[in-house]
């Protein structure tokens, strides 16, 4: 095969590769059982064997780096990562419904998202390709595990439009994958991970991406650190926008909590 070829061949593979993950990650509808996925795979890595300039840092083949960090460097937050409050018991549900109110007016309505218990994330993007991932930390300064999140199948390292933007999100262990990576670990007699939120923290800053890999790990977006000039004026327009770039989101809570009775506020 001829560069020229390659070249297409390459290209090609990327976009269709790239298409079946998103459909069996963020939608869960795969259109091809996973041996044609393995086989299209396989057929890249070879290409970009035989031409390595013809691998891209988009490319489905460097989901997994090979290098083993020595540490995570830290990073600062451009904007910082705020904590949620909590709220127990109805009267703290209007107290906050009244401190919006006060602040914003009373032309209010609320988004109701199912909360995932993992670790907060912030990604940054330029031109549409992941370029950092980091931790919350402090808030104000969180560790750079991008190497890590690239692991997550379900987390797009190209976006659908060439923006520019940083995103945040909820990175958490799936229960099969938790109770999968505990049955391991009991037949090595080594200590279960006492729930997934330790699990999914613990692998996550894993200093060999490989390990995190085989966690199994997911992902959900729920915020813009900075809408800038998209034209997003409301939450709810921030999650279709980032459902349309090829994140996932959470859609199951409007089903969830619509079978349930809301305070009237």
């Amino acid at each position: 095969m001829d560069f020229q070829s390659a070249e297409k061949k390459a290209k090609d593979l990327q976009n269709l590769l790239n298409q079946y993950a998103y459909e069996y990650y963020v939608l869960d509808q795969p259109s091809v059982p996973d041996a044609e996925y393995d086989r299209l795979l396989r057929e890249l890595i070879e290409i970009e064997e035989q031409f390595p300039e013809l691998q891209t840092p988009d490319s489905p083949t460097q989901r997994v780096g090979g290098e083993i960090l020595t540490m995570f460097n830290k990073v600062q937050h451009a904007i910082p990562m705020l904590s949620l409050g909590n709220a127990f018991n109805e009267d703290d549900l209007r107290d906050f419904d009244r401190r919006v109110r006060q602040g914003v007016g009373d032309n209010v309505s609320y988004v109701c998202e199912l909360k995932i218990d993992g670790l907060a994330v912030s990604l940054i993007y330029e031109d549409g390709l992941l370029i950092r991932g980091a931790t919350r930390g402090d808030g104000t300064t969180g560790e750079d595990i991008t190497s890590n999140l690239r692991t997550i199948r379900s987390l797009p390292i190209r976006l659908i439009e060439k923006v520019s933007l940083e995103v945040r999100g909820e990175a958490f262990m799936p229960k099969k994958s938790f109770e999968a990576l505990n049955k391991a670990r009991t037949e090595r007699e080594e200590e279960p991970f006492a729930n997934p939120r330790n699990a999914a923290a613990g692998s996550l800053r894993q200093l060999d991406p490989k390990i995190a890999a085989s966690r199994n790990l997911d992902v959900f977006l729920y915020g813009i650190a900075n809408v800038g000039d998209t034209g997003i004026r409301a939450h709810s327009e921030g999650l279709d926008y980032l459902e349309k770039l090829g994140f996932k989101r959470i859609k199951s809570a409007e089903k969830w909590i619509a079978s349930r009775v809301l305070l009237t506020m």
